[in-house]
Parts: C-alpha cells; structure tokens; sequence
C-alpha cells in the first residue's frame, strides 16, 4: 500500500497520508504493507528497494555540477565589461571600417583575458568544490537495522536505508527517517530541530485509530520523524518514508540556501559594498572630467566603465573560498574535518575553549579498577549485580558499560546467561543519571538492579547492606557511605553505586516510580587516567590566547583530580546545583575567574557558553555525547570526535578523527593562518583600489588625452588578480597567530584612507616624470605616457603585495610563500615585457627607453620605503596591522 513506482517520484514529494496511515494501522498490517518483516528485509530486498527508492537524503545545498561552476566563473562586472568592449571593438574595427582598415586584434585580446579570467576563477572553484564534497563523506551518520537472517542488527549508512527497513533506536541515535515506532521501551525524543519546543516528547507503539490527514502529523505519537533525536529508552522501527519524502524533506526545500551570516561573512560583504560605493561615486567624477577636459564623450565612456572594473573586488568571493577550501583540506591531513567552512575563520577567533573531560582530558580507556561492597570489601556480588544491568540493557553502552561487560569470563557468563532472563528495562537519562534492568531467574526471584551517580542511588535506597545486615539508612550511614566514595574520587576514579530491591510482584511495565525503597550494596570505581598530551595542549592553547575551561558532569573531587594533573587551575570549582542558584549577572561574575565546573547537566553547559558569548567571547565547545548536543549548537564553534554519537556529530561544525587537544591546537593554527590570508587581500584589495581613485581623478583633470586606454585598464587589472591567486598559500608570520583574531570591520576604513593614498603619491610622481622628463605633453605622445603608467601602477600594486603581507620589513625580516613570489615577480616581469611585444604594440603600448627604467627604480624604492615607514607609525598609532 506504501509502495510507489520510481516513475511517480518527481508527482509529490512528502505526502503525510503514509504517515497517519501507518499510525493507524497495527504493526503486522504496517509491515505487510511495505512488504517487510519484524525481523527486517533480507538484503537483496534492500538493495531492490534502493534502486527503487534512491538514496536517503533530504535535499541541501547542492554542489554545482562542473559545467554550471564553469558558466558562473563568466558572470561578473570584469567579464560582462570585457565583453561589452569586445562588442564595441567588432562593431567599430570589424563591422563599420573598410576592409584593407578592419582590425581583430583588440577583440583577440580581449577574448584570451576573458578565457584566462574565467579559467582562473572556475579552477578554483572547482577545486574547493570537490575538497568541500570530500571531507563531508568522510563523516557518515550510521543506522542500526535489522537484515533476517541475521542474528542481531547491523550498522550501515543512513543514507543506505530504505522503506521497509526496520531499525533499533537507542540514547543518543538520530532519527535517520521518518518511521512508525512498532515496539518502545521509555522512548522520549527531541522534536526541537522541527517543532521548536525543547520539551522531549515520549513515542509509544499505540495505534491512534483516529488519527487523519486533516490534523497535524507532527502530533502522532507512534511516529518518529527524520532529523529528531533519541533522549533516551529504546524502539524498533520500521521505515515508512525516506529522504526527500520525509516531513523533514519537506521543510528543508523551504530552507535550501538560506544559511545565518556570520560576522565573518557580514564583514566580506561591507568591504565589497564601501569600495563598490566609493566607485559609484567616484566614476561619475571620472567620466565627467574626461568627457569636458578630452571632448570623446564616448571614450571617456568607456574608460569610466574600466575604472569601475578596476575598482571592482571580483576575485574576493574566490580568495576566500580558496583560503577556505584549502584551510579545510590541510586540516583535514592534520585530522580534523570541516563540515561547515564558513566555520574556520571561528577557530582564528575562539579565545575560550570549553571542553568535557573524558576523552580529551583522559585517555578514554576506562577500566573497572575496583568493585566494592560498603564496607570497602571487593565484592564479586556487586560485580555480578553491575553485569547485569549493563548486559541486559537494550540503551546505550558507555565506556562503563563495556569495562563491566569485559569481566564475561570471571563470572562465568554463559551459566548467568542460562539462569536468568531479562523481564524489563527502565533506561537511563541524564536527569536521573542512573538506570535500572528487572531480571527473573529460573527459581522465579523476579528482582531490579540499579546503577547510577551515588547520589542518585542514595537518593532512592532506603537500606544498605553492613557487615552482612541490611541496616536503614540513617543521618550518619549516609555520610559514611558518601565519604567511601568521596575517598575513591581522590584516587582519581570515577565512582557509581549498585543497588537492588528483590522479590517484586510486578511483572511488566516498570517505570521511574519502581526505582524506590531500594537496598545499596556497593561500589563501582573506575580509572580513567589523564592523557599524557592533555598538558602540553593545553599550555599550548594558553601560549595561543586561548582559554581552556573544564565542563563536566561528573563530580567535583574527580574532576578536580584530573585537571590538576593537566595543569588546569582548579583553584575555584564551580558545581552544577550552585550555578542553578544564580542569576546571570553572578554568573558573568564567576565565569571567567573558573576554569572547572563540575556536576552539569545539559542545560547548564549551554548556559555557561550564552553567558561567555554575551561577554564578546568567541567559545568552542568539545563533546562527544548526547547531553552536548545544545552545547555544540549553541558554541560559535561546535567541535565533536567521530566516534561521538549521532546527534553531537550532526550538531558539530568540525569533527576531530582523533580526541585530542593537540589535533584542535594545530586547528586554531590554521584557522589563524586562513583568517590572516583573507585579511591580507581584503586591506590589499581595499587600499590598492582606495589609491588608484585618486590616481585616476588627477591624471583625467590635468592631462589632455586619457591616461591609460580602457583595454589597459582591463590588462593591468586582469595581471594584478592573476598575482593574487596564490595568497591562501602564503605564510602568516608567527606573531600573528598568538592570539586570537576576530572581524573588526572598524579597522578597514582607517586603513584605506592612511595606506591607500601612498600609492597615488607615487603615481603622480611617475605623471610628473612623463611629463615633464620624457615629454608626453601631448596627444600624439599619449602611447608613451599610458606605456609609462601601466608598468608603475602594476608594479607598484604588486608590489604591496608585500609590503602589506606582515607587519615586518618585507624581504629581509619575512618573505612571501615560493608560490606568492613565483606569481607576483612573474607578473611583474610581464608587465615589464609587455609593451615590447607584438601583443602590447596592438593595443597602443609602445617600448619605452632605458633611462624610464631608472627612474621607475627610484619611484618604486620611494614608495616601498614610505609605506614602511608609515606601517611603522600605523602600527605605533593603532597597534596592529593585519
């Protein structure tokens, strides 16, 4: 009935009759239908399907094919004037001169520049395509289904599943479809990223015979919807709907291409606006001047649309894609992979890292150490009791539960296994922090088996187990038995308590509530010792500006251990129940004088990122486990591990391959690196273009013919783009990356205006010298004078480059990357080539003679030496530069 023909695909997409159709329908009824089995497809039914149904994705930003990448790279002001030119040549040259007078050399030049122009862009693009598409396949969401004929479910990519695949959910999964939940134990899931309501909503397999089309579908309660996640319980599920075709399918249509700016990007944009504005204003002057001071109205036309090309920032979209793509790709050898790479720049910004402790502090290989009764006794009973509850539990199994389960061959697992079966399960969450597993064996003993926090099995115990007696809990029991674990945690172990309650009544559907009038009879303690990396990372992170704050929801004492062993100052502990207690206020107080907060829950980790955000911090936040999820969203920069679950991978923006604070240290580097690369072009675009308006405004007022042709123009600004297109490979100097770097948009005005103008200093200079030293005083001699000018400006604007690139003297105290010296020299050296070959005497340059070439000399040493010594000042002034 659910079935549909891969020809019908392209009629509809969600359609949320399927839905309310499969809630109304019992669990076999809903497996006929979709011609499945409670034990799952066989796996040639899978792949079947798969041709049938596609792939389970929703749709997103798709990736430009290569040929829509290649038509995109020839729309942008520089082409569409280039080729307004071209036509303006065919019809003027070409189609209106006689034919012995018709002249195709100015379009074929033209036409090579808007080929190379375009090349150029579209390589690049190209280029950080493919690295974009290939560190997002390295991380893959995984699903647990069932296969018949198999004994236990599978993992495989969600993107693989199928309708009619039937899935186990457990803590911490995402929902990969939209699905019709057809057995459930305590299941509760997060709608928030649909519905917007952060209350979690339990799903039961009940059938809702009165649910239809015409109410909400999000309101069916045996339907789990893709995108959702599981907070905890556990659920099979059999897939009714996939990929485009989910309700989440449907939303996301609606919100393809519709990405938050950051301040980053806000900051790209105003520096494109502030030059496009300059220009708007500024060649109008242009062509006024011209036109009343030549009289070629027409000309002088044609020159302001050049200018305005020149002053056009049409390489920034791609140097920063550049910068990002090939940031992501040496990130990615380091092991870090950037799912989002509008997040590096975040990384050159962060200057407070909040991070969990297991796993990035230790070395996330927990061992049972010891298991102990209250009396401080080892205890095979307490083992056998914690073996229980972590094997027969259908949750999620931490590294707790896996240390419990390798002690299989000291118990004996295989006579537990035949002796006892499991009745119920009532899971664990991160409110109560414990779970409980009932059990029965073949003596008919029906009894639960609770681990957890000690607090919290305290918290439901009302007896313990002393010297062989069960004794109540008194006033002065219950601090001895926190002082034992009290004790443990200064060895540096975790610590969890065991109880259990026997010969219950009840046989089925046990809740929260049965988990009362328990007896404790012991002590889990496990060691997770520090990594020996921790301590160099984070005093290398400091060395780098950024602080490193512990959030944790474990308890004080263990904690505190193990950040004193790494070298995080524990001098004042911030708990979970005190940070309830305070307003917001109290707590922008107390937050940046603590490093180490322990007992947190979920809600109070994202807390403390708001608060550090409303302080102007840029915060990362590292964690791998369900309760991290709204800390990684709520973090400027969400950083998670790929072993991590599903919903912290989802929300992370950077997934580390390897949990380790030296792997995000190298990340912070290069995120630095690429924030400076960028930084570099826009303050060389900025000033170059700010300078050559005025250039330009003084030589169309004094001079009786045009300073440079139009084509010129377009020459020497195609040349001083090819010249940048290797900025995302230059160095950064070491100075730059000690601390953090965050867009300060305030900085760029100023520095046009005091470094711009140095460069129309010199440009004047070079006017004067043709003038007045080579004689270009009329129009017969303009080839000379515009031949003079297009060396100097180009070589001048290239060779900012340099001098722009670090606060230090170029050359001798830091040079550029071999790539950014290859490109810049190179275009110098063509520049300088150009009007002594065929190609530059066909648009109007002539050969110029020796003794040009030593005052250009002077000209360029003057004008390297002034910025420098204005870079001096500047930084003097303002402290800093890029």
């Amino acid at each position: 009935m659910f079935r549909k023909k891969r020809q019908d695909a392209g009629k509809y997409a969600f359609n949320g009759e399927k839905l309310f159709l499969a809630a109304r329908r019992a669990p076999q009824q809903v497996y006929d239908d979709l011609g499945t089995h409670r034990e799952g497809l066989y796996e040639a039914e899978a792949l079947e399907k798969r041709k049938e149904y596609g792939v389970n994705e929703i749709v997103s930003e798709q990736h430009n094919q290569w040929f829509v990448l290649l038509i995109k790279a020839f729309i942008n002001p520089f082409i569409g004037i280039l080729m307004f030119l071209a036509l303006v040549s065919i019809f003027m040259d070409v189609l209106l001169a006689a034919p012995e007078d018709r002249e195709w050399m100015t379009v074929i030049i033209i036409s090579i520049m808007v080929t190379l122009s375009g090349l150029i862009r579209f390589q690049q693009e190209w280029k950080s395509n493919k690295a974009s598409q290939a560190l997002k396949k390295m991380v893959n969401n995984k699903a647990s289904v069932f296969r018949k004929g198999m004994e236990s479910f599978v993992d495989i990519n969600m993107a693989d599943l199928v309708p009619g695949d039937v899935i186990f959910l457990s803590a911490g999964d995402m929902i990969p479809a939209d699905v019709r939940i057809v057995e459930a134990k305590d299941l509760f899931v997060s709608q928030s990223s649909l519905t917007g309501e952060s209350e979690a909503v339990e799903k039961t397999p009940q059938l809702m015979p009165q649910a239809h089309a015409t109410g909400s579908v999000i309101d069916l309660n045996n339907i789990c919807f893709m995108g959702s996640n599981v907070i905890s319980g556990s659920a099979r599920a059999v897939v009714i709907t996939t990929g485009t075709y989910t309700y989440l399918g449907s939303v996301a249509k609606n919100l393809v291409g519709k990405r938050a700016q950051t301040s980053f990007d806000r900051g790209i944009n105003n520096v494109s606006l502030l030059l496009i504005r300059f220009m708007l204003v500024m060649v109008p002057f242009v062509f006024l001047i011209n036109g009343l001071t030549k009289g070629d109205w027409f000309e002088a036309f044609l020159f302001a649309i050049s200018v305005a090309v020149g002053l056009t920032p049409e390489m920034l979209p791609m140097i920063v894609t550049s910068n990002l793509a090939k940031g992501a790709v040496k990130m990615a050898k380091s092991k870090t992979i950037v799912k989002n790479l509008n997040a590096i720049q975040n990384f050159g910004a962060m200057n407070i890292l909040c991070t969990d402790k297991t796993g990035t502090l230790t070395q996330d290989k927990i061992v049972l150490e010891r298991y102990l009764d209250v009396d401080g006794r080892d205890s095979q009973r307490v083992l056998r009791h914690a073996y229980f509850n972590s094997f027969f539990q259908t949750g999620l199994k931490n590294l707790m539960d896996k240390a419990i389960l390798s002690h299989c061959r000291e118990l004996d697992f295989e006579e537990l296994e035949k002796r006892y079966t499991k009745v119920d399960e009532i899971p664990f969450d991160f409110n109560r922090r414990r779970m409980s597993v009932v059990v029965e064996d073949t003596a008919g003993k029906r009894q639960i088996i609770t681990k957890g926090a000690i607090e919290e099995i305290l918290a439901i115990c009302s007896h313990t187990e002393m010297q062989g007696r069960v004794v109540p809990i008194t006033d002065e029991v219950r601090k001895r038995l926190l002082e034992v674990g009290d004790n443990l945690n200064r060895e540096g172990m975790r610590v969890l308590g065991v109880a259990h309650r026997s010969w219950i009544e009840k046989s089925h559907s046990f809740g929260i509530e049965d988990e009362s009038e328990m007896v404790m009879i012991g002590y889990l303690a496990f060691l997770d010792p520090p990594k020996p990396s921790a301590s160099i990372a984070i005093k290398a992170l400091n060395e780098h500006g950024v602080q490193v704050k512990v959030l944790s929801g474990d308890n004080a004492q263990i904690t505190q251990n193990i950040c004193r062993q790494v070298g995080v100052d524990t001098s004042h502990i911030l708990l979970g129940s005190r940070i309830e207690e305070m307003s917001t206020e109290e707590l922008a107080k107390e937050v940046m004088r603590t490093s180490v907060f322990a007992k947190l829950t979920p809600l109070q980790k994202t807390r403390l990122i708001t608060v550090l955000q409303s302080m102007n911090h840029t915060v990362g936040f590292l964690g791998d486990g369900i309760n991290d999820a709204g800390a990684l969203r709520q973090a400027d920069i969400g950083i998670s591990v790929d072993t991590a679950v599903d919903i912290a991978k989802e929300s992370a923006d950077i997934i580390l391959l390897e949990k380790d604070l030296m792997v995000l240290e190298k990340g912070v580097i290069e995120g630095r690196k690429i924030f400076g690369n960028i930084t570099k072009y826009i303050k060389m675009t900025a000033s170059s273009n700010f300078g050559n308006m005025f250039s330009v405004l003084a030589a169309s007022a004094f001079l009786p013919f045009l300073p440079m042709l139009p084509i010129h123009l377009l020459i020497q600004n195609l040349l001083y783009d090819v010249s940048q297109v290797t900025i995302p490979f230059d160095d950064v100097d070491r100075e730059y990356l000690l601390k953090p770097r965050k867009w300060d948009a305030s900085d760029l005005k100023r520095f046009m205006i005091r470094i711009g103008p140095i460069s129309s200093i010199f440009d004047i200079a070079t006017f004067l010298v043709m003038w007045y030293v080579f004689r270009c005083t009329a129009p017969e001699m303009q080839s000379l004078f515009q031949s003079g000018w297009f060396i100097e400006g180009l070589l001048s604007q290239t060779l900012i480059v340099h001098m722009i690139r670090t606060r230090k003297i170029p050359f001798l105290q830091s040079r550029a990357s071999l790539p950014v010296m290859l490109t810049t020299f190179g275009i110098m050296a063509v520049g300088i080539l150009l009007p002594f070959t065929p190609l530059g005497a066909s648009v109007g340059f002539v050969g110029l003679p020796g003794r040009y070439f030593l005052w250009l000399a002077g000209i360029l040493l003057c004008y390297c030496v002034l910025t420098q010594l204005v870079k001096n000042w500047y930084l003097r002034k303002f402290h800093r530069w890029l």
